[in-house]
């Protein structure tokens, strides 16, 4: 390791220690790409004294080609510190033998961010617990564990006081990074629609042993396909609730947020025969990334060439999409591709129309609605114009969400109950 890299790695240990994680982390992220290394008190979104602006609404955007707030009044600068980490720090990354010279301080930032596919902002978020909301009486929020081959993972289930024991729909909901399912569930609601439409709710738990920010590992090969990593235990964990409860096995549906929404159109591509309908909010496309490079690609301007499709080539898997235009942590171009690839098997016989609207008080939006010949809206397309990185319509009580709405939850739902496998799941 040369002397100008040691100085430069001595200097992001000092930034470190004095708790200056944003220009740390920008540092940090120029040299592992091979850049020139600037002056790091000029990559501050709080100018020179690094004071944090005062707490706004759980919505943090980060420019992850720069690691610089583009918005930064709503974001502590401890928060759009972390988030700078949207990709997988490894030693494949770095270089086996540029770890063992690390200044333990060094590692201990490598630590934070490595693994952090869409990494999120933690200052405050991630350890915001949201205070549980009274549930109904005989509603129940149990937790429960799924091991397999590829690992275990831990999960919530939410069964609503009106669930009597008859063949209900199951939705899955992959939760964002630094996320929890109490917080997720939190934020979205999904658990008070449940009760409305009488469904069970399953929120698969990421541990930090699993991904450092608690990502699903969406941008990794071994975690994009059928019956390996990742999916398998998603899979198998929904296969495992349809067994110990009465689900309609033709009306089971995923939906995730950011890197839980990339992981959600992962699921839809392997599992089409599990999953009758996939929402992917913030997201990206299965197949959008392989590597830390080509994820922080994806990230800043969608998926160098249309990501191919990795289940039934021949099954249009219906898709209702939702994401900001100011989007800076994955850009809206990531939602379009979502949907392209989601409908591939049809595209060129179904009708689309576009539709705007605005939230009294909230967001104006464009809505894309593509229907097959029977009418049926297959593909649905949301884009919220003026909003960031967050759940649409979510309750502040949770991270991430945007209460200026529409109601992603809502309306994802409402797709969803349209559509149903036409056969039964294994």
């Amino acid at each position: 390791m040369n002397a100008i890299l040691s100085k430069e790695m001595l200097e992001a240990t000092r930034l470190t220690r004095e708790g200056r994680l944003a220009e740390a982390s920008a540092l940090l992220q120029r040299l592992l790409q091979g850049g020139a290394a600037t002056d790091p008190a000029a990559a501050t979104p709080h100018g020179a004294a690094g004071t944090p602006t005062a707490r706004r609404p759980h919505i943090i955007d980060v420019n992850p080609e720069t690691g610089e707030a583009s918005n930064p009044a709503p974001a502590p600068a401890a928060a759009a510190a972390r988030r700078t980490a949207a990709g997988r720090w490894s030693a494949a990354g770095m270089g086996k033998a540029a770890l063992p010279q690390m200044p333990q301080a060094l590692r201990g930032v490598l630590d934070q961010v490595k693994q952090g596919g869409l990494g999120q902002g933690l200052d405050g978020l991630a350890r915001h617990a949201p205070a549980p909301e009274p549930m109904p009486k005989g509603a129940r929020f149990v937790a429960g564990s799924f091991g397999a081959e590829a690992g275990s993972r831990a999960y919530k289930l939410y069964i609503p006081s009106t669930h009597r024991g008859e063949p209900v729909p199951l939705v899955v909901m992959l939760h964002g990074c630094t996320q929890s399912p109490d917080d997720f569930a939190a934020g979205t609601r999904m658990n008070a629609l449940a009760e409305e439409h009488g469904l069970l709710v399953l929120y698969p738990a990421q541990p930090s042993s699993a991904n450092a920010q608690k990502c699903w590992n969406w941008f990794s090969p071994g975690d994009q396909r059928r019956d390996q990593g990742e999916p398998s235990l998603l899979a198998g964990m929904t296969r495992q609730v349809m067994r110990g409860h009465a689900v309609d096995s033709r009306r089971v549906y995923v939906a995730g947020l950011s890197a839980g929404g990339a992981a959600a159109a992962i699921m839809g591509q392997a599992y089409p025969d599990l999953y009758a309908a996939v929402g992917v909010h913030s997201g990206l496309a299965c197949g959008a990334a392989r590597d830390l490079p080509s994820a922080f690609a994806a990230m800043r301007q969608g998926a160098a060439a249309a990501p191919l499709r990795t289940g039934n080539g021949q099954r249009l898997i219906p898709t209702i999409v939702f994401h900001a235009d100011r989007d800076t942590t994955v850009h809206p171009r990531n939602g379009d591709q979502v949907i392209a690839q989601s409908g591939a098997a049809a595209a060129s016989g179904l009708r689309t129309e576009i539709q705007r609207g605005q939230v009294v008080g909230g967001h104006a939006y464009s809505r894309t609605v593509h229907a097959n010949a029977a009418g049926q809206t297959v593909l649905e397309q949301w884009l919220i114009h003026g909003g960031g990185h967050a759940w649409s319509g979510g309750s502040s009580a949770g991270s991430y969400t945007d209460p200026r709405g529409p109601d992603a939850s809502r309306e994802m739902l409402r797709f969803f109950l349209e559509h149903a496998c036409g056969a039964a799941a294994a």
